[in-house]
């Protein structure tokens, strides 16, 4: 398995990766993969606290120097809480993936329905080059 894809994760096949905490609330952001497709990163957008989401609703959007894309949320539930960090320093993306630039937590509205969810070993063999 790819040394950039933590085993404490679930990942959505559009490389975002959710950390679930026993309190119910994921911790959302894109992975390492991610982010080496988007290159430099400079312009983050996140969604509002209080909005609710969607398992596989559109609710961000990352910027780089070739691309935008959106962020889709891999769980239903209430945007609990943005990283203000990343908007402030978009290139913390690309830095620090997994750690400082997490995107929002969402408090989970069905924990049941992340079972479609991806496991490290499933994402690593889906970003595995042919």
């Amino acid at each position: 398995m790819s040394s950039d894809v933590p085993v404490d994760l679930k990942y959505a096949r559009s490389h975002e990766w959710l950390r679930v905490g026993p309190d119910h609330v994921g911790v959302v952001g894109i992975t390492d993969h991610a982010q080496h497709e988007l290159t430099d990163v400079v312009f983050v957008e996140l969604p509002d606290v209080g909005r609710k989401l969607k398992a596989g609703e559109a609710c961000a959007v990352v910027e780089s120097v070739k691309t935008a894309s959106d962020i889709y949320s891999p769980a239903s539930g209430e945007v609990v809480e943005v990283n203000q960090a990343v908007v402030d320093d978009p290139a913390l993306v690309n830095r620090d993936p997994y750690k400082g630039a997490w995107f929002f937590k969402v408090r989970l509205a069905n924990p049941a329905e992340l079972s479609p969810l991806l496991t490290p070993e499933q994402y690593s063999a889906q970003i595995q080059p042919a």
